[in-house]
């Protein structure tokens, strides 16, 4: 006799549907928003001020909070995805990176919330390190994410997509940190953008259910085995 932990023929189990749908949302809601204080923050230059200088100043809270929820959303799509994959296509070193950039997010938005004020002396090094554990910890984890979609039967056809826009925003934040090209605005949001539409698509594709693993323990031979949904 076996027991099965079984999920809806045809999609993904509800948490990591709606997992997958809070990302995109907060993923689409962010890039919207960002967009918005383009044009609301006429005191900025949108190709020469950086992203962390809207933290502050009119709108600068809300911006704060968006930061925020992106990070929380990040963290729960992270999860939502490793349980989506069998177990070949899982990675633990994906799920910290993801977890360490999210973590690195929201320090920078809540830092900025209350070390100029308070710790003025270690506002900015805390702002720095953050912002660029963020950075790095992402664009690898989406990376080595997409590669790792070539071991799963239902994600391998979006491999090559992914793995495309992970390597453009790589070359996107290369170019921007390390070669210094461009407007120091311009290149930096050109990086966000292409790194947040990448945990959309893969939100949408979550909602969509894209067929997560199913575990069968057998009381009879304590075995386990592994199957995907169709």
């Amino acid at each position: 006799m076996s027991l099965s932990v079984l999920s809806d023929s045809s999609a993904s189990p509800r948490w990591i549907a709606r997992s997958g749908a809070l990302a995109a949302a907060a993923g689409a809601g962010f890039l919207l928003w960002v967009l918005v204080l383009q044009v609301l923050r006429g005191d900025l230059s949108w190709t020469q001020a950086q992203l962390s200088q809207y933290l502050h100043g009119p709108y600068g809270l809300s911006l704060r909070v968006a930061y925020c929820l992106l990070a929380l959303s990040m963290s729960l799509q992270a999860l939502a995805l490793q349980a989506s994959l069998v177990v070949n296509a899982r990675s633990g070193v994906t799920l910290a990176l993801f977890w360490a950039s999210a973590l690195g997010l929201a320090t920078v938005a809540i830092g900025d919330s209350y070390l100029p004020q308070y710790a003025p002396d270690i506002a900015l090094p805390v702002h720095l390190l953050s912002a660029q554990a963020a950075f790095l910890c992402v664009i690898a984890a989406i990376a080595l994410q997409s590669w790792r979609f070539r071991a799963d039967p239902h994600w391998r056809r979006h491999a090559g997509r992914a793995g495309a826009l992970a390597a453009v925003a790589f070359l996107v934040l290369f170019a921007h940190v390390v070669l210094r090209w461009g407007p120091r605005g311009l290149g930096q949001k050109s990086a966000i953008v292409l790194i947040v539409t990448w945990l959309v698509l893969i939100g949408l594709h979550l909602a969509r259910g894209p067929g997560a693993a199913l575990t069968v323990r057998s009381r009879d031979n304590a075995s386990e085995s592994t199957r995907e949904e169709p």
